[in-house]
C-alpha cells in the first residue's frame, strides 16, 4: 500500500489510539491526529503555516522561519535548476 503511511501509523489509524513511540521522527504531540505527523497529512493532506505550527506547538512566525531558512537551502543547492 502506498498510501505514505508506515505499519504502526495504520495500526493506530485502525485502533483509533495515539501513538506512544515519542523517539519516532514523525511523532508530534498532537492527539487528535494520533500523534503521528504522517497521520496528520494523510488526513489533511497540504496544511498552511498555521496549521503546521498548532500540530507542532511552534508559533507561525517560527514556522515561517524555518520554511524561509529551507527555501534558501534549495536554491543554493540547486541555483540553476529552476526549483522554486
Amino acid at each position: 500500500m502506498n498510501d505514505g503511511l508506515l505499519e504502526c501509523s495504520r495500526i493506530c489509524l485502525k485502533n483509533k489510539e495515539s501513538c506512544e513511540a515519542q523517539s519516532c521522527k514523525h511523532h508530534i504531540d498532537y492527539e487528535q491526529e494520533f500523534n503521528c505527523s504522517l497521520i496528520s497529512i494523510y488526513q489533511n493532506g497540504s496544511m498552511s503555516l498555521r496549521e503546521v505550527a498548532e500540530r507542532m506547538g511552534l508559533s507561525f512566525a517560527r514556522i515561517k522561519q524555518i520554511e524561509t531558512k529551507a527555501l534558501f537551502k534549495i536554491r543554493k543547492r540547486f541555483p540553476d535548476s529552476g526549483i522554486l
